[in-house]
C-alpha cells in the first residue's frame, strides 16, 4: 500500500462509526497527534459525527449490512486516501475480518482472523474457550437451531438468562425465573436475535468491571486499562453512566491470556461481572471495539486512539502512565437513571457531585466542542422516544 497524505502532508485515518460517544476522545486524540481526522455515521445526531476536530464525514445507512456497507468502503478505499482505518463498533471489526485481504491493499488496520474473532466475539463460543482452557466465566448452555428440546432444565437452576450470542450493550438479554416464563419468552428473543444461549444469573451486589487490551501480532500485551461501572441506564441492563478507572493487575492477565489462547490480536475489550458469593471476576463478553465509556482510560491516561493507529502504523508507542480515580458521567443517561431509580437518595459516588478535578462526561468534548453534546443528546432523546428501542433495551445484564 502506498503512503497517502492530506494536502498539508499529515496522515488521515477513516473513522467507521462516528455516531457513538467513544469517538470524541478518539476524534480529538488524533487530531492533537496530526493526523487529519474523517469519519463514517448513520445520523446526523450523533456524537462524534459533530465535532470541530473532524475534517470529514461521510453520512452512510445500513451499517449493520455488512456486504452492503463493504460496497461503500471499499470504494472509498481504493482512492487512496487513508492511512488507516479505525473501527468503532462490532459490525466494523465484523467487516474488516471478513474482508482483511481485499481492504489491506488500500489501508492499514489489524483485527484477529475469522475463526478467532469469532471464538471471541460469539458469547456462547467465548463461554466454551472459557471452559476448556479454565477461565472464570458463568454456567452456560447452548441452545441448538433455537430449541429447548433436549436441554435439562431441571439442572440449569433458576433465575437464568437468555442471552443472545451476537448482540451488543445488554440487548435481547432476558432473565427468567421459571421453567414456564423461559418457555413462553425465550420464542420472542431467538425470533429477534438468532441463535442464543442460556446462562446462569450471577446475583446483584457484585461489580462489573470493563477491561480493555491490545495484543499486537508478535502476541505481546501493549497496553490495558480497566474501568469499574457504578451506574447504568437502564437499571436492569442498560448502558454505563458512572465509572471510574481503576488498576487490577490480576484481571488483566488472566484476560490477556485468555486472548493468547483462542488467537486473538488487535484490540479486545471484555465485559466481567464480580460474583458477590465468591468476590471473583467473571468473563461475560467480548468486544471488538472501543466501548462507549473509554473516555475513562483516556483521562486515566491512556490513549487508545494513539497507541491503536500506532499499532497499525508501525510506529514507535509511547508511555502512558495510568491514573486510578478518574470518572466518568454521562449526562443525558445519569439524569434518566436519576428519575427512575429508587436509589437515586442513596447512591455512591454521589449523584449530586457534579464538577470535580477528577470528574468528567463521556457525553462531551469541551467548551469549544458543544455540538457533540447537543447533537448526541438530541439523538438519544429520539431513541428514548421509539418503543422499538425501549424494549429493545430492556433486558437484563448479567
Amino acid at each position: 500500500m502506498n503512503k497517502s497524505h492530506s494536502k498539508n502532508g499529515s496522515m488521515k485515518v477513516l473513522l467507521l462509526y462516528g455516531d457513538g460517544t467513544q469517538a470524541i476522545p478518539v476524534i480529538k486524540s488524533l487530531r492533537n497527534a496530526g493526523y487529519v481526522v474523517d469519519t463514517v455515521a448513520e445520523t446526523k445526531f450523533g456524537y462524534g459525527s459533530n465535532s470541530r476536530y473532524l475534517n470529514k464525514c461521510y453520512y452512510v445507512e445500513g451499517i449493520a449490512d455488512v456486504d452492503k456497507y463493504y460496497s461503500f468502503l471499499v470504494n472509498l478505499l481504493k482512492t487512496g486516501e487513508y492511512d488507516a482505518v479505525f473501527p468503532l463498533r462490532d459490525e466494523n471489526t465484523k467487516l474488516l475480518c471478513k474482508y482483511r485481504n481485499e481492504l489491506l491493499k488500500y489501508t492499514r488496520f489489524v483485527v484477529p482472523n475469522d475463526e478467532a474473532f469469532e471464538r471471541g466475539f460469539d458469547k456462547h463460543q467465548l463461554m466454551e474457550a472459557c471452559q476448556h482452557y479454565g477461565y472464570p466465566h458463568p454456567r452456560t448452555t447452548i441452545v441448538e437451531g433455537g430449541s429447548l428440546q433436549g436441554i435439562d432444565i431441571d439442572k440449569l437452576g433458576f433465575p437464568l438468562l437468555i442471552k443472545p450470542n451476537h448482540t451488543a450493550g445488554g440487548r435481547g438479554m432476558t432473565l427468567v425465573h421459571s421453567k414456564e416464563e423461559l418457555f413462553n419468552r425465550f420464542p420472542a428473543v431467538f425470533k429477534q436475535y438468532g441463535d442464543c444461549h442460556l446462562q446462569s444469573y450471577i446475583p446483584a451486589g457484585g461489580a462489573q468491571v470493563e477491561v480493555q487490551l491490545y495484543v499486537n501480532e508478535k502476541r505481546e500485551l501493549v497496553n490495558s486499562s480497566v474501568i469499574y461501572k457504578y451506574r447504568w441506564y437502564p437499571e436492569n441492563g442498560g448502558s454505563s453512566c458512572c465509572a471510574k478507572s481503576v488498576k487490577n493487575d490480576k484481571i488483566v492477565d488472566t484476560l490477556y491470556h485468555l486472548l493468547l489462547d483462542i488467537g486473538w490480536v488487535g484490540f479486545a475489550d471484555f465485559d466481567t461481572i464480580e460474583d458477590p458469593r465468591t468476590g471473583e471476576l467473571l468473563v461475560m463478553e467480548l468486544n471488538p471495539r472501543l466501548p462507549a465509556c473509554v473516555k475513562t482510560a483516556f483521562e486515566a491516561g491512556v490513549d487508545w486512539a494513539e497507541i491503536i493507529v500506532n499499532e497499525y502504523l508501525g510506529l514507535p508507542q509511547k508511555t502512558y502512565p495510568y491514573k486510578e480515580g478518574e470518572y466518568l458521567r454521562h449526562m443525558g443517561f445519569e439524569t434518566l437513571w436519576f428519575f427512575y431509580s429508587k436509589n437515586r437518595w442513596r447512591t455512591n459516588p454521589n449523584w449530586f457531585k457534579l464538577i470535580g478535578r477528577h470528574i468528567h462526561y463521556q457525553d462531551m468534548s469541551n467548551m469549544t466542542d458543544p455540538l457533540p453534546f447537543i447533537f448526541g443528546t438530541i439523538g438519544n432523546i429520539k431513541k428514548q422516544m421509539s418503543s422499538e428501542f425501549r424494549k429493545e433495551k430492556s433486558g437484563t445484564r448479567g
